[in-house]
């Protein structure tokens, strides 16, 4: 007895051991194209094994052998044997269509639709399969008659807009997406993915007029249904109008009673797409909310720094009825909030509005002083404030204090872009009082240690002193230089003019007249005085033209013209220059992303 149970799990083990081959070998002739052979295996094996899998495998080796017949016959038999005949209808059906014979396909077709019974699975498989075949109406057919016979009340609004997409009818899939959200608004994240795959609407105006269209009349007309204006809000995100995505956010976060969370959100994208107007109205927005809600703080700040940056990001140089404007508000939000730890940043920000453009620079000292010895002040806070502190007492020409204050942020955050940039701030006094080789030493060890911590000017000051400095036996001029510098910083540009043109006097035709052309044209660009910088610039590309800031030089004119004069011919022009006549510049991107949008390329 031992002997026979041993002899018959060998059998079993071995027939099915030899049965797994046969399927492996089946597939690897069938995965090669070699139908033929893949033909020999998958009739015996679907003698034993009438699995979906294998049959789907048999199937598909005799149609790509053009074996109607035969296929016919075994698609029939599953018919029959079948449970659930809808799916083997449509495998008939596709059996014909493969042939070309539509009306008897279109007959089997039918037949599955027919035979559809309840429940989801049975639908969406019967749907997945009209698809896989490019038969949508069928698919549509399908899903139109799971929902009259739905045995649990889905009501296929996901699946028929899909289809929909897929068929081009893109009004009705909007419906049957709105619908959905009716019944399921969870499915929100969804149908937001699903019609920007298929409208596309930042770069379809006619689609997004259409799904905008659909979502103002759901608002109007299930005004307490919120999904529509949620939905509503995301597609004003999605296009950039952002002032009407703001509009709707306020009018739902008064509505439902919320404490601003939204429109925090939105204040941040508009900020980052330069819309620094609607982003101060959110923020404005939350912070009249009162002192309860949980976003305060947090809009009162957001609001001050979005209109510094509004003020300071541009070309042109705010107006000091502007800065002392926001200085005000500045004052008036930390005699609000206290000066804490918590609003530190607030103070540090109203330090340099005095120190750099209201010209008070003691009342920025007094405010960094005060900032520096606040209790429980978070390190790297600490730090920026100190790093403010030094660069105003620069400014007062407090050269040896200011270099201290740097030193001792560069020891604390060695490792860190704050002590990289109090480093840099180091070589930078350096280089103001006359020692360039100890400015480079500086620079260098920054560039060796990362150049993404190192920042634009730290670049440009090392290059300065390479091409200015290390190839003239002469060091006077770039010591002049370096002094009309440190002038410019402390914003005097008189005395600075007139340093620069001693150089040109006594120096005539010295490296450094590209240089100078540029400080003289940025000190009249920041006066205001935009023909004059224009000149200077000019002369740069007459003279300078195969100099490292002749692209500056360029990139600046073409600035000048667009956000200055308007002309944006011209200024489409020069950035073309700068594409053709200077390929590896920096500005390169930018220029190319200017002179597109201004020859009417769609950028999306």
């Amino acid at each position: 007895m031992k002997h026979l149970i041993i002899s018959l799990i060998f059998l079993l083990f071995g027939s099915i051991s030899f049965a797994q081959t046969d399927v492996e070998l089946a597939e690897y002739y069938f995965n090669n194209g070699d139908f033929e052979q893949a033909k020999l295996y998958y009739e015996q094996i679907y003698k034993s094994d009438r699995s979906n899998k294998v049959y789907e495998k048999y199937l598909a080796t005799l149609i790509a052998l053009e074996e109607l017949e035969e296929a016919e016959k075994m698609v029939k038999k599953k018919l029959k044997s079948s449970k659930v005949k809808a799916e083997a209808h449509v495998d008939l059906g596709a059996l014909y269509k493969q042939f070309g014979d539509k009306d008897k396909a279109n007959k089997e077709f039918d037949s599955a639709v027919k035979e559809l019974q309840g429940g989801r699975s049975a639908a969406i498989r019967l749907g997945n399969a009209f698809i896989k075949l490019n038969e949508y109406n069928y698919a549509l057919r399908t899903y139109e008659k799971a929902q009259n016979i739905s045995t649990d009340g889905y009501p296929f609004h996901y699946e028929i807009a899909n289809l929909q997409g897929m068929m081009g009818q893109h009004e009705e899939m909007i419906e049957s997406f709105m619908d959905l959200l009716m019944v399921s608004p969870n499915y929100i994240q969804t149908v937001q993915n699903s019609l920007n795959r298929t409208l596309n609407i930042q770069e379809n105006e006619d689609k997004a007029d259409l799904l905008r269209s659909s979502l103002l009349q759901r608002v109007q007309r299930y005004p307490n249904e919120t999904i529509y204006a949620e939905l509503l809000i995301w597609y004003f995100n999605q296009k950039k109008d952002f002032a009407s995505a703001s509009i709707q956010a306020q009018s739902l976060d008064r509505r439902l009673q919320e404490n601003g969370y939204r429109l925090i959100s939105i204040a941040q994208m508009a900020t980052k797409n330069g819309d620094y107007d609607t982003a101060v109205d959110a923020y404005e927005y939350v912070a009249s909310k009162g002192d309860k809600t949980p976003y305060y703080i947090t809009s009162k700040t957001e609001a001050l720094q979005t209109r510094l940056a509004q003020l300071t990001s541009g070309i042109i140089q705010p107006s000091e009825e502007d800065m002392q404007d926001l200085a005000n508000r500045y004052t008036a939000t930390l005699n609000d909030l206290g000066r804490t730890a918590d609003t530190a940043i607030l103070m540090k920000e109203l330090a340099h509005i005095k120190a750099f453009y209201l010209k008070d620079s003691q009342g920025a000292l007094d405010l960094l002083e005060a900032c520096v010895e606040l209790p429980g002040l978070y390190g790297p806070i600490l730090a920026l404030c100190k790093l403010e502190l030094g660069d105003i007492l620069l400014l007062e020409g407090n050269v040896w204090e200011a270099s201290l204050l740097f030193s001792q942020v560069e020891l604390d955050f060695k490792e860190d872009r704050l002590g990289h940039e109090a480093k840099f701030r180091n070589a930078r006094i350096s280089y103001y009082t006359g020692d360039f080789e100890w400015a480079q030493a500086q620079l260098d060890v920054l560039k060796a240690s990362t150049t993404k911590l190192i920042s634009n000017d730290a670049i440009d000051l090392s290059l300065l002193i390479t091409d200015n400095f290390n190839m003239d036996t002469i060091t006077t001029p770039m010591m002049l230089f370096a002094e009309a510098e440190l002038l410019r910083y402390q914003n005097r540009n008189a005395e600075a003019l007139t340093k620069l043109d001693s150089i040109v006097s006594e120096y005539p035709g010295h490296a450094l007249s590209d240089e100078i052309l540029w400080v003289k044209a940025d000190i009249a660009f920041k006066a205001g005085d935009f023909k004059s910088s224009e000149g200077y610039l000019q002369d740069i590309l007459s003279v300078h033209f195969k100099d490292i800031l002749a692209d500056d030089a360029l990139f600046r004119l073409a600035e000048i013209n667009e956000l200055v004069y308007l002309d944006l011919e011209q200024a489409a022009a020069l950035y073309e220059r700068i594409i053709l006549e200077y390929p590896g510049s920096l500005f390169v991107i930018e220029a190319r992303k200017r002179f597109r949008r201004f020859r009417g390329d769609n950028l999306g």
